[in-house]
């Protein structure tokens, strides 16, 4: 029996469970099987938070030595890669006492150190593996008669698989990140929230972590792909791995530039995530976040922009006509104050945690070029 996986809604809030929590129900659920001889239904398994919730077992297989289990991933109506992909887990009996987890098959490697996670080991991140970890142990509690207590004579051993995972991690960060061969098992909470975008943001803070580690004098974070390339063509004495696509999270790479000792990290970004970072926007999503052109004709005016500039910067259609409209004019004021704009107010999110982090944003055009850039000295 497999379990359907409902659409996501765009627009909706059903809430989604991570890949942890399915990691942990799949090898509950194997563990129930290998100690009583029979599969359950269903599984009930514990979140990071202490609440629980009931999945259904797929694709199970058993023998004397070992059981192996899948559930379907549900994301909710989170737009993670892993909606509706297997994660599975293999519980087997070894000679040696206690209990090891492990990743096999579509579970990345780390092989690259500064992410939290030994070098060779699976990607598996630590509260995901505690989850793992105590809900098997729960599961020896219920079906055996000493509970965890079983594990000073014999042991088990813990993988977690996941089928299409290789595939499915070219879609995430991992490669960039070191994490080859599959996907990371996550999760803090061990729910998926609507549009909270939860991997795709821990991947963000994961490669800035990544990047402290190897440049801890200056990281780089470039708002896309893009603006990536020109970032390391501004800087070209950095290693690659200084560089972090942030994408919309400019909040939270920002805080993990300061959790994890970055002593400087500069912006790099074009006309659309400048102009909402200069309104205050830590996070860019296009949706509900459109270019707001009264706040821009207001730029503009601030400046002693020509009054031509400010009628059309108020009927413009988009970041890029307003960049162009600049540019045609020979008028770059605007942009160098929106500039000036988006490092205050960076500077202003920073401030929060007192941290000596120097700061410094750069508004590249399409092509690479700089137009604008605005340093100033961080710390308390």
């Amino acid at each position: 029996m497999d379990v359907p996986v409902p659409p996501r809604n765009r627009r909706g809030m059903r809430t989604g469970f991570t890949t942890g929590t399915n990691a942990a129900a799949a090898a509950r659920a194997a563990t129930i099987a290998l100690f009583t001889g029979a599969w359950p239904e269903t599984v009930t398994v514990t979140l990071p938070t202490g609440e629980t919730t009931t999945m259904i077992p797929l694709e199970r297989r058993l023998t004397a030595d070992a059981a192996f289990c899948c559930m379907r991933k549900d994301g909710g109506d989170d737009p993670d890669v892993t909606h509706g992909a297997l994660i599975c887990a293999t519980v087997r009996r070894t000679p040696e006492p206690g209990l090891r987890l492990d990743g096999g098959p579509g579970v990345g490697r780390v092989t690259l150190p500064g992410l939290g996670l030994p070098v060779g080991e699976a990607a598996i991140n630590p509260v995901p593996r505690r989850q793992i970890t105590e809900n098997v142990l729960a599961a020896l509690g219920e079906v055996t008669a000493v509970g965890p207590a079983i594990l000073e004579r014999s042991g088990l051993e813990v993988i977690i698989s996941v089928p299409d995972g290789e595939r499915l991690a070219q879609k995430t960060l991992n490669p960039r990140l070191g994490i080859i061969g599959g996907i990371s098992i996550l999760g803090t909470s061990g729910k998926v929230y609507p549009y909270s975008t939860a991997a795709w943001r821990h991947s963000v803070v994961q490669a800035v972590q990544l990047a402290a580690y190897h440049s801890p004098e200056r990281v780089v974070l470039a708002t896309g792909a893009r603006s990536e390339q020109y970032a390391m063509r501004l800087f070209p004495e950095l290693p690659e791995l200084a560089f972090v696509e942030i994408s919309v999270f400019t909040g939270a790479a920002l805080r993990a530039c300061v959790i994890h000792g970055v002593r400087e990290a500069i912006l790099v970004a074009m006309i659309s995530r400048i102009i909402k970072t200069a309104q205050g926007r830590m996070v860019t999503h296009v949706a509900g976040n459109p270019v707001d052109f009264a706040f821009l004709a207001g730029v503009c005016r601030e400046v002693g922009a020509s009054p031509e500039l400010i009628a059309a910067t108020e009927t413009a259609n988009t970041g890029r006509h307003f960049l162009e409209l600049c540019q045609a004019r020979g008028e770059m004021a605007p942009l160098e104050r929106l500039t000036a704009m988006a490092l205050e107010q960076i500077e202003r999110f920073v401030q929060r945690w007192n941290a000596p982090l120097r700061l410094e944003a750069i508004l590249v055009d399409f092509d690479g070029a700089v137009l604008a850039r605005k340093r100033a000295e961080g710390g308390p």
